[in-house]
């Protein structure tokens, strides 16, 4: 009785396995699953870190405009929260574009690889991104801030076949270094956005981002950042040069650069941002966003 229950699973099995064949990735063809050929929220460049992470509770909401030059126009909007572990040196940060609105050109549907049969304007959710992200070391006289960020994406964004997201998980970890100098007041290093001054800081990362993009085979890429941060006591200015580099060589490898100026008043950071891809990103995006953060840790 018990060989033939065994017998009987074993077949049971053999036959599910028979409906999944597994066929040998083909290394040289080229999968058009990559930042070229999708929508603008599919795996954008991930907004880098400075060395340091989030020690308040920060909610954040954007309405971005991203404009295709390659005849794609997208909207939507933005929502990003960062909440402290019970401590100020590790977070947990949420991010996701809500809800985008797209519209393509037959020519981008052509590039995308987007049957004509299928319309290219329509709207849908998009893929949400949760991260730890913690705080190694604090700067000292002559060490730099470190923070160490592990990221993973949902599949939960839909329209694979209008290349809007790709149906499938992918993740990434980087390492970020930063230090400040401070001009007029050093009690600001200690009093933040209370005490009169200005903060220069120069900030650098690196890390490895993975996607799957067919049967059996996943794209690996190397990523990279610069950026430099001028900031008041009620406003700043940043801007950022970064990438990654897919080993496929097909569309992905993304590099753009953005800057971001924002004012400070009583927990509220209201903001504009625009960003320019320089490769492997056909888009341009526009983005204005209110973010308000709040000290729930109680640290004085």
């Amino acid at each position: 009785m018990r060989f033939c229950l065994i017998s009987i699973l074993l077949i049971i099995c053999t036959s599910a396995s028979a409906l999944v064949p597994i066929d040998k990735p083909n290394l040289r063809e080229e999968t058009g699953i990559a930042p070229a050929y999708f929508g603008p929220n599919a795996f954008p460049v991930p907004d880098m870190l400075d060395g340091r992470v989030q020690n308040h509770l920060r909610v954040e909401v954007a309405g971005d405009g991203y404009f295709g030059y390659q005849g794609d126009i997208t909207t939507d909007v933005f929502a990003r929260v960062h909440v402290p572990l019970f401590t100020d040196r590790v977070n947990l940060t949420i991010w996701m574009p809500v809800m985008e609105w797209y519209d393509m050109t037959p020519e981008r549907m052509t590039t995308c690889r987007i049957p004509d049969s299928l319309a290219g304007r329509g709207h849908g959710a998009g893929d949400a991104y949760f991260s730890t992200d913690i705080q190694i070391l604090r700067d000292r006289k002559w060490a730099p801030d470190i923070a160490l960020r592990a990221a993973c994406k949902s599949a939960s964004g839909g329209q694979y076949e209008l290349a809007r997201h790709y149906d499938c998980p992918g993740y990434f970890m980087d390492l970020s270094l930063g230090k400040s100098w401070y001009l007029g007041n050093e009690a600001m290093r200690r009093k933040g956005d209370e005490a009169r001054g200005v903060e220069l800081r120069v900030a650098c990362s690196a890390g490895f981002l993975c996607w799957q993009t067919d049967n059996g085979r996943q794209n690996d890429a190397v990523m990279y950042g610069l950026q430099m941060l001028v900031k008041s006591q009620y406003v700043s200015f940043r801007t950022t040069w970064s990438g990654y580099v897919g080993w496929e060589n097909m569309g992905d490898r993304p590099m753009i650069i953005k800057g971001r100026l924002s004012g400070h008043t009583k927990g509220f950071e209201p903001y504009v941002e625009y960003q320019y891809g320089i490769k492997d990103y056909p888009f341009h995006m526009a983005r204005v966003g209110l973010a308000y953060h709040i000290d729930i840790l109680k640290k004085k």
